[in-house]
């Protein structure tokens, strides 16, 4: 049956000859055409899929199945620039944007035989955590409350990278990680959500918003799909200054569920009286599980991390008010027609970006500008430093620490926002480790008493996905999550 399959199940079934890839392809094509009202895909590339489906159905009429993703139908999130397929950063000045090149992550993707099925909603240039800033429209939760028939935010900014997910519109797909777009909606989704260490993946291709803070990484319906993903993304690129030269790992097949010895720590100063109960409770069943299965959990100090949410607030708009000075209405893009070139870059910035963007780049030009550079820019980047070194201290320590991914499950879509401030919070478990570059994952643990699912959190050091990896399939294998969203989308 062609249903939730995984990336593992799918590739058996072509390598059993139970179902050629074209006739998967199809399914997926028309559930994503049933699936309009979660507003998932900017973009469906149905021919490219057909003619990439049919291409794996006659490499394995030869047995020369290139592996694990030869036919596995994915979409990508519409800020990886994809080979005569628009890209829009899900903003109007990008609208027109159909990029002649590949970005890294999508081309290894390609070369190891994925079916693209389309770009995905996202928040515009990825800066939100509720997909509700994109010029297409928010995306739509497929989870709903079982109080009510509010239709729930998916998370952001990788919104529709989740939900398409969750939806089973794709069998994966792959987003972008800046402060916790890839955790928090695998989180609000039921999903694995892994956002690599800094360096591990290439960001070429992929239309910036942070740069020192910008990860791609898997959104899954299984840590070993994850893996998969993770090990065909990741390697060091040439056209990437800062990509790792580290060799790649085959982090699928050296997975290994034991945990026996290893010393994980529960940073004391995640723990809230503001934290709902349900979170707390699947928080300190993660705990036992963790022990029974012989981990040794111990509390540790992250003292720095009171500072991390007002330290990415200033790093990462200034980042984006220099990254985004480049849509001008010139060389690409929207471009508003008026009488001087000065009034042409005004009225086609005015126009092409939304108020989230706008409300960014200002507070970065701001905190750019003669007169506060040192005062915040530079205080900022002091304090990323100490978060790194809070870090750097514990990991001599423990191997791993386990915190709750978000500070509360998916919420309504038409909740009342008077204060911005109030969606920035909820990157206040998952922005540390971006600061500090650290690889993290978000994994599924049950359901609220609303019926909407609940992630825990993993962090490892540098370069230690492998165990990341490792410890996430231990919990995922003992907790055995297998809810899915009912369809009241068809």
């Amino acid at each position: 049956m062609i249903e939730n399959l995984t990336i593992e199940q799918t590739s058996k079934l072509l390598n059993d000859k139970q179902a050629s890839a074209l006739e998967i392809t199809d399914i997926y094509l028309k559930k994503i055409n049933t699936a309009k009202k979660l507003n998932c895909f900017i973009t469906v590339s149905e021919d490219k899929a057909i003619e990439a489906a049919k291409e794996t159905d006659e490499r394995i009429s030869k047995n020369k199945k290139i592996g694990f993703l030869d036919g596995v139908p994915l979409a990508y999130k519409d800020l990886f620039c994809t080979n005569d397929i628009l890209t829009t950063a899900s903003s109007k000045i990008l609208s027109n944007f159909t990029p002649t090149y590949e970005s890294t992550v999508t081309a290894n993707c390609k070369d190891q035989g994925a079916v693209v099925l389309g770009k995905l909603n996202c928040d515009e240039f990825a800066m939100g955590s509720t997909n509700k800033t994109s010029f297409y429209g928010p995306v739509i939760n497929p989870w709903k409350s079982i109080d009510n028939e509010d239709e729930l935010v998916p998370g952001g900014s990788s919104g529709g990278s989740a939900a398409s997910v969750a939806a089973d519109l794709c069998v994966a797909s792959l987003g972008t990680d800046t402060g916790g777009s890839i955790r928090q909606p695998a989180s609000f989704t039921g999903l694995v959500g892994l956002k690599p260490t800094y360096g591990r993946v290439s960001r070429w291709g992929t239309v910036a918003f942070a740069s020192s803070l910008d990860q791609a990484g898997p959104i899954a319906k299984t840590v070993e799909d994850a893996a998969i993903l993770l090990q065909t993304i990741s390697g060091h690129d040439n056209k990437d200054s800062t990509s790792s030269i580290r060799s790649n790992e085959n982090f699928y097949s050296n997975l290994d569920s034991s945990v026996k010895g290893l010393k994980i720590g529960v940073p004391k100063e995640y723990m809230s009286d503001d934290l709902p109960e349900e979170i707390q409770k699947f928080w300190n069943e993660g705990k036992k599980i963790l022990t029974e299965n012989g981990a040794e959990l111990t509390e540790v100090s992250l003292p720095s991390t009171k500072t991390a949410l007002p330290a990415y607030y200033i790093i990462a708009p200034a980042e984006a008010s220099s990254n985004l000075s480049r849509y001008d209405g010139v060389k690409y893009g929207l471009r508003v027609k008026e009488k001087s070139l000065t009034e042409m870059y005004e009225s086609t910035r005015s126009e092409g970006f939304g108020d989230e963007v706008k409300r960014r780049i200002m507070i970065g030009t701001y905190v750019l500008s003669s007169g506060y550079y040192d005062a915040y820019y530079i205080k900022a980047q002091k304090i990323r430093s100490i978060i790194k070194n809070d870090f750097d201290n514990v990991f001599k320590n423990v191997d791993a620490l386990f915190t709750p991914a978000t500070p509360n499950t998916a919420f309504p879509i038409n909740r009342e926002e008077t204060d911005p401030v109030q969606n920035y919070l909820n990157d206040i478990f998952t922005v540390p480790a971006n600061l500090a570059g650290l690889p993290a994952i978000s994994i599924p643990f049950g359901l609220d008493n609303s019926g909407l699912p609940i992630g825990m959190q993993l962090i490892t050091n540098s370069f230690q996905e492998q165990m990341l990896l490792n410890i996430s399939k231990n919990l995922q294998d003992t907790i055995n999550f297998n809810n899915r969203p009912t369809q009241w989308w068809k």
